[in-house]
């Protein structure tokens, strides 16, 4: 528990996020470059990507809408920004090289939907809102890496286009555990439901038969 959790209960942050179906699924991220801690990855990716396969048999078991993003600038740089920046790496992730690709045991399925990105939130700029709205989506569970920047980041735009959104903790990961943990507790505190995977199908599956 963390230490200054009074100090959020007091101010009543933290409160209850009931999961209301229908359900999608959105895999933040988890590309090869992430899982190749000689690139972008380390940390708890790799067991993360490991949970985040059961996830996604569940999801696909269940008829879920699922969408998956990738970071790709263009092969010549010209839509770099303040990202690429900040992060110069991130410009080598252009749509055909090996590290932008999606893991393999990850694979996007037909008819689900791929989203390219060039900043760290999923939703900023791309048709993943209206294509989870067209679902009828509600609640938004969340897997990918890292926790602490684009998972957050497409959290928060969740919260923000009225999706509740379910971050499944141990399908998350980051290169750092301290980031990771952080960011776990204040997604918990401010926007979202925090939960490890058995958990979360067990949150969805009540309210699937609410």
């Amino acid at each position: 528990m963390h230490k200054e959790i009074s100090t959020y209960e007091r101010q009543g942050f933290g409160q209850t996020l009931e999961a209301k179906a229908p359900f999608g699924l959105l895999i933040v991220d988890f590309v090869n470059g992430f899982a190749n801690p000689d690139v972008f990855g380390g940390g708890n990716i790799a067991p993360a990507i490991a949970r985040t396969e059961k996830l996604l048999a569940h999801a696909r078991s269940q008829g879920w809408a699922i969408a998956h993003s990738r970071i790709v600038f263009a092969d010549d740089a010209s839509d770099r920004n303040i990202f690429g920046i900040k992060v110069p790496g991130m410009v080598t992730l252009t749509e055909d090289t090996p590290n932008s690709a999606i893991v393999p045991e990850l694979t996007p399925a037909a008819g689900e939907l791929v989203v390219r990105k060039t900043v760290p939130s999923a939703f900023f700029g791309t048709s993943l809102a209206p294509w989870l709205t067209q679902h009828g989506v509600q609640t938004l569970l969340v897997a990918g890496a890292v926790t602490s920047g684009c998972v957050r980041a497409s959290v928060v735009d969740a919260m923000s286009w009225g999706f509740r959104p379910l971050v499944v903790s141990d399908c998350v990961g980051d290169r750092a555990i301290a980031p990771h943990e952080a960011n776990l507790f204040d997604m918990a505190q401010k926007y979202a439901t925090v939960l490890p995977l058995t958990e979360a199908l067990e949150a969805t599956a009540r309210a699937g038969h609410a």
